[in-house]
């Protein structure tokens, strides 16, 4: 399997560096720079521009919860200059491959700095999965992905001083679509009625975007993917939503499709568009990178909700 694996990373990496100019093939100027899933790649290399050829450990459309580690990904750690991961406990499974692998390069935590919020896994019923007690989907907070920015920046600047100022412009223009991307996000659901801005998902992978932007989600599983819906579980979601009237379920395009589709057979529910919350689209997909998964998922939201 592992022969083909590296070509989607090298498709996607192409994707990503055409938005800042930049070449696909990695040549040995550029700085290796590994990321642990495909959000935070894309974030690398809009940081990093052509100056930077990313590498993604965990593809588009692929859960970074419960991951497993290719003996590959060891040596791609190995010829890494810096390594970026999410923290928060989001990948359980990095210590060990970073150990195994014995890179000397920095690992750079880009969530450094941000508050995390606790995560709402006992509102389910779950016992908190792997004992982690901090929501790692802090991404789904645009500002909090401004903090990321800044600290792959610095990170960035530190491991390569001699192009420190490519990168702080780099980060300086993508700041600014950030700030543009955030008010669009606040002016979409500030449209919803309030008394609709109630969505299903299918983990519980959204705290971060109802803490920043008002819009309540419920999921059957916990904050991670490992975590299994009991069938008391379901039919509690179901009774809520009837209850409460929940206009949609949305499908994540990590999660097995099965859950969501009883739960709307079941409670009469229509299911809203496919929403992306851990891992982007492959290139052709609606959720290319950051910017466009934002987008994607809040229009998502948008039609289904504001039908009357």
């Amino acid at each position: 399997m592992s022969s083909w694996r590296p070509f989607p990373r090298i498709l996607l990496l192409a994707l990503l560096l055409l938005g800042c100019g930049g070449h696909a093939h990695a040549d040995a100027s550029q700085l290796k720079a590994v990321a642990t899933f495909s959000i935070l790649g894309d974030l690398v290399a809009q940081v990093g521009g052509d100056r930077v050829a990313v590498t993604t450990l965990v593809q588009p459309n692929a859960d970074a919860h419960g991951y497993t580690p290719a003996p590959s990904d060891a040596r791609t750690l190995a010829e890494a200059r810096i390594v970026v991961v999410n923290g928060l406990g989001l990948e359980g499974w990095i210590d060990r491959l970073i150990k195994a692998s014995g890179t000397r390069a920095p690992v750079v935590v880009a969530s450094a700095g941000i508050k995390p919020i606790e995560a709402s896994d006992d509102d389910h019923g779950h016992a908190h999965a792997h004992g982690h007690h901090d929501d790692p989907h802090a991404w789904q907070n645009v500002a909090n992905v401004k903090r990321y920015v800044a600290n792959i920046r610095d990170a960035l600047a530190r491991v390569d001083p001699e192009h420190a100022g490519t990168y702080a412009d780099n980060a300086k223009s993508y700041l600014a679509t950030l700030d543009g991307l955030d008010a669009q996000v606040r002016a979409a659901i500030a449209a919803i009625p309030s008394a609709q801005r109630r969505v299903i998902t299918t983990h519980d992978a959204f705290g971060y975007f109802t803490a920043a932007y008002g819009l309540k989600f419920i999921a059957p599983q916990g904050v991670s993917t490992d975590s299994e819906a009991s069938p008391r579980d379901v039919a509690r979601i179901i009774r809520q939503i009837r209850q409460e009237k929940v206009p949609a379920v949305f499908l994540e395009n990590i999660a097995d499709p099965r859950l969501m589709q009883q739960i709307a057979r079941e409670s009469g529910a229509a299911i809203g568009g496919k929403v992306f919350s851990d891992a982007l689209s492959g290139p052709e997909g609606p959720a290319p990178n950051y910017v466009a998964m934002m987008r994607n998922n809040v229009s998502a939201f948008t039609a289904a909700l504001s039908k009357p």
